[in-house]
Parts: structure tokens; C-alpha cells; sequence
């Protein structure tokens, strides 16, 4: 498969994740978004690593993937924390917090 058109899949998924973080006001939603984000700059790393047969694409990859998964656990802890104080889950409610 020609690297181009995996890294366009990769710019798609993030430009998708970039419309989803922008437009969306759920958090969840929001936080899905830029999980996707996330993935498709793992995926773009991937594809140029093997184009240009070097192994340090597959290590940022990794590295991507390893802080995806780290702000998975904290954004989620973060939101299931505001969710038990506010049944209600909005993004611009909780930028009024203060405290």
C-alpha cells in the first residue's frame, strides 16, 4: 500500500478528531475526539517508518501510545470525579469552576 494514502487516512482521522474536539461539547465525546487524534499521529509515525525502513517511527509510535494511554487514565478519573459532584456532564459548566 503506498505510504500516501495511509498518511492521508492519518490526516483524515485527524482532522475528524479535530472537528469532533472543536464542535462537540460533551466531554466524553470531546475526550473520544482526541483519543482519535492521538491514533492518527501513532498511525502517520507508523507509516513513514516503514517508507523509509527505520525502526524510530515505531518507537514514537509506542511513545504515542504510551501517553494516549496516560491521559486516558487521568481524563477519565478526571471526568468521572466531576460527574459524581454535577450529574450533569458540560464542558462549558465545568470551565466555570472555580475552586
Amino acid at each position: 500500500m503506498p505510504v500516501g494514502w495511509v498518511v492521508a487516512l492519518a490526516a483524515a482521522l485527524f482532522a475528524v478528531g479535530a472537528v469532533g474536539v472543536l464542535v462537540r461539547r460533551n466531554p466524553l465525546i470531546m475526550f473520544m475526539a482526541a483519543e482519535m487524534m492521538w491514533n492518527a499521529a501513532a498511525l502517520a509515525f507508523v507509516a513513514y517508518a516503514e517508507a523509509w525502513h527505520d525502526l524510530s517511527g515505531q518507537v514514537m509510535a509506542f511513545l504515542v501510545v504510551g501517553t494516549a494511554a496516560a491521559e486516558v487514565g487521568i481524563g477519565l478519573a478526571l471526568i468521572v470525579w466531576y460527574y459524581h459532584r454535577r450529574p450533569r456532564l458540560d464542558i462549558d459548566e465545568a470551565s466555570r469552576l472555580r475552586g
